[in-house]
């Protein structure tokens, strides 16, 4: 093959628009291409080096190399060869400005035609159902021409140039310039990167350059870094199987569902330092505790990368990399697998609400309101000061779509609690009277979110059956826990925000007044099964003044504990699933930081190990007892006794599971007066035993009881055929079953 003397083949302002990274079609100048001068045909090779002082084509098969001129002092550098029927495999061999020689592949050696994408994959995207655009979207690792390397690929329909900036071309913004595709699709491939080098996308809109975390990026920089992270998905091997094949009959409505809400970064740290634990040395402590207090799941602020600590992780911009604190997104999987291969569920806390306004975030991301509406009147969050996603975009709707069923896909994870669905529903949420835009219809409602939030559910139960959707949603919206195609959203769980509201405020209160706000314990029952609820105690509850979970209960210190005890109880045998944050367990007397551990030292005191004590009592009595959780969502599990006690502030009730024959008798006594010889309803003859109770020496209480076998006289009573005086503990709850007479003699 002969190479020909030098001829200029590109013009002075191409010279100038690759130079100065601007170049509308990157791929069509760079790389090897055929070409004509004086009618005469050529390959020519052109490479842009800005950081290298020469640099010459090596026939890889004959392994010749050949000079290249430098055609523009910014660095770009050509060479000409005669005539081939086909282009020839080559490499680039450059000289630093340091001397240094290596050779590399060049990114524009690849043809156009080997993309990435398929023409079914773009109109899918188009039209929102692009399911798996995480497979495609991103850096992945690829091999092309028997070469590895990794595929870039982003969408900016609005960008007038899009580049791939990081190490290895030293944050250049000129020299790896993206190939545009379709459709805003944007897309290199990069030949021999290396897993974890950082990268962004520099995005060149009309008005300026910016530099972009990439919304698919699986990995990302530890913060205050804001780069992505080039990661491999298939890297690690699972070994949960047996936990996903029961999953389906651990996750039905009338299986225990009692959650542990947490933040890793604050759940525990390394006490020489305050410094982060790991994901594996969290697993590792996290599972024997949760083991040992009997939860069956646990929540997890999100753990999607926030570069704002004090976000908790709910002003997200890398929704596809679980936070680098702790570690790589495989030591994550090592946490979700080590917690299912030990029968422990995983649910993770999902913000499709809102986003940060970060630079590097997903805000203005092509130089336009990409993924946000326009309209700040709709597309900003007064509260937040945060944007609103464009629900009513389909690529949009698409990459929330593919985050969910990511996080499931390959993170194994059991369920979704969806953040702020209120928010979302509404248009005038927060707003005031002038500050919102009505829909087509002139309603508050906004459908373009309401038929995102079913999809979303619809997608992950056809595809999931057994993975759970829960919606923290805090209005009257009707059927949020119903079949879409009933008319509902579709989540299999609501969070009951208006018990915890009523419960805390009675407990709260001074119990002399509590006669006269008895509803507020009693009126949950008047809607409880109108949804799938689940109870929650979060950490919502606990921050900005308002205290821990121990510090609001009235009175003194052993009331405090009391009292938390009696509600405690309460919560356990009330219709619902459970939640409760970490700490509020054995009592943390400070709000809750995300900057510190819990105060695990508190666990010397007698009170705080009686007040843990009590709830691993109760979570691993709510697993036994299948009349405490199987039957949660219709008045077939539950029964009053009495619920008109006002003046002595006690009520009584039953909770029945299916089958029947396995009631529970629950009792609370909502004042500090024990009540002696007090009678109970009962639902019929036999002797009835203690399961549990508050009021327990075990647990700090007083030890007002009822001793040995309890038996139910033939009078009737309240709601009950029988009954039976009892002793009612100050602040304290008891459980009583059925046993069998011959047990007890």
């Amino acid at each position: 093959m002969a190479i020909i003397p030098f001829v200029p083949t590109l013009s002075t302002e191409e010279l100038d628009a690759i130079a100065g990274g601007y170049h509308s079609a990157p791929a069509h100048v760079l790389g090897m291409h055929p070409c004509e001068i004086d009618g005469r045909h050529y390959l020519t090779v052109r490479a842009f080096r800005p950081s290298d002082v020469a640099v010459r084509v090596v026939d890889v098969k004959n392994n010749w190399h050949y000079q290249m001129e430098r055609v523009h002092p910014a660095g770009v550098f050509e060479v000409l060869f005669s005539r081939r029927k086909n282009p020839f495999r080559y490499r680039l061999e450059v000289t630093g400005l340091d001397g240094s020689i290596h050779e590399l592949e060049d990114p524009y050696r690849y043809p156009l035609a080997e993309s990435w994408f398929t023409d079914d994959d773009v109109y899918l995207h188009g039209e929102g159902n692009f399911l798996y655009s995480y497979q495609k979207f991103g850096a992945h690792f690829r091999t092309v021409d028997n070469v590895t390397g990794v595929n870039f690929a982003v969408w900016a329909p609005n960008a007038q140039h899009v580049s791939v900036v990081g190490p290895f071309n030293h944050w250049d913004a000129r020299v790896h310039p993206l190939h545009p595709y379709k459709e805003g699709i944007w897309e290199i491939f990069i030949p021999n990167l290396p897993a974890g080098e950082e990268y962004k996308y520099s995005i060149r809109s009309l008005e300026h350059r910016i530099d972009k975390t990439d919304p698919y990026g699986f990995y990302a920089q530890v913060a205050p870094g804001t780069s992505s992270r080039i990661w491999p998905l298939d890297g690690y091997i699972w070994g949960d199987a047996k936990w996903i094949a029961e999953r389906p009959q651990r996750q039905t409505a009338e299986q225990p569902l009692n959650i542990y809400e947490l933040h890793l970064g604050s759940w525990r740290r390394c006490p020489e330092d305050n410094s982060h634990l790991g994901y594996q040395d969290l697993a590792h402590q996290l599972v024997a505790y949760i083991q040992e207090m009997g939860y069956t799941h646990i929540e997890l602020l999100p753990i999607m990368e926030h570069p704002f600590e004090g976000s908790w992780g709910y002003q997200t911009t890398g929704y596809f990399a679980p936070t680098s604190r702790f570690g790589t997104p495989d030591d994550f999987k090592y946490f979700v697998d080590y917690c299912h291969r030990h029968g422990i569920g995983i649910i993770l806390d999902w913000v499709p609400a809102h986003f940060p306004k970060d630079a590097h975030g997903l805000a203005f991301f092509d130089g336009s309101p990409l993924y946000e509406y326009a309209d700040p009147r709709r597309g900003e969050h007064p509260d937040w000061g945060t944007k609103i996603f464009n629900y009513g975009r389909n690529e949009v709707r698409n990459f929330l779509l593919a985050n969910a069923l990511f996080w499931v896909e390959e993170y194994h994870i059991d369920g979704l609690r969806v953040d702020a669905v209120a928010s979302m529903l509404y248009l005038d949420y927060s707003r005031e009277a002038d500050d919102w835009l009505p829909n087509q219809d002139g309603g508050r409602e906004n459908l373009e979110a309401v038929a995102f939030l079913r999809q979303v559910n619809e997608v992950l139960h056809e595809r999931f059956p057994a993975v759970l959707t829960i919606a923290e949603e805090s209005s009257t919206w009707p059927m949020v826990s119903r079949p879409t195609y009933t008319g509902g959203l579709g989540f299999d769980y609501k969070w009951n925000m208006g018990w915890m509201h009523d419960t805390l405020k009675f407990f709260e209160m001074d119990p002399v007044y509590r006669r006269y706000y008895y509803n507020l314990l009693t009126f949950s029952l008047s809607y409880a099964f109108t949804e799938n609820f689940i109870l929650p105690f979060s950490h919502d509850e606990v921050v900005h003044l308002k205290r821990s979970m121990l510090d609001k209960m009235h009175g003194d210190l052993w009331q405090k504990f009391a009292h938390l005890r009696l509600l405690y109880g309460f919560m356990n045998a009330h219709p619902g699933k459970k939640l409760l944050f970490m700490g509020g367990e054995f009592g943390q007397w400070r709000e809750w930081t995300e900057v510190a551990s819990l105060d695990w030292h508190l666990l010397e005191l007698d009170d705080h190990q009686n007040l843990q004590r009590f709830v691993r009592d109760c979570n691993h009595l709510y697993r036994r007892e299948s009349a405490l959780h199987q039957v949660d969502s219709s008045w077939q599990g539950f029964q009053w006794i009495d619920c008109h006690d006002v003046d002595h502030s006690v009520i009584s009730f039953l909770r029945r599971d299916a089958e029947g024959g396995n009631d529970v008798v629950v009792v609370c006594n909502c004042t500090p007066i024990p009540r002696l010889e007090y009678r109970i309803g009962l639902p019929g003859p036999g002797p009835y035993q203690e399961i549990l109770n508050s009021d327990w020496r075990i647990y700090g209480g007083s030890d007002i009881h009822n001793p040995g076998p309890v038996y139910a006289e033939e009078i009737p009573w309240q709601s009950g055929s029988h009954s039976a005086a009892m002793n009612l503990p100050p602040l304290g709850v008891f459980y009583l079953k059925l046993v069998d007479d011959l047990k007890v003699r």
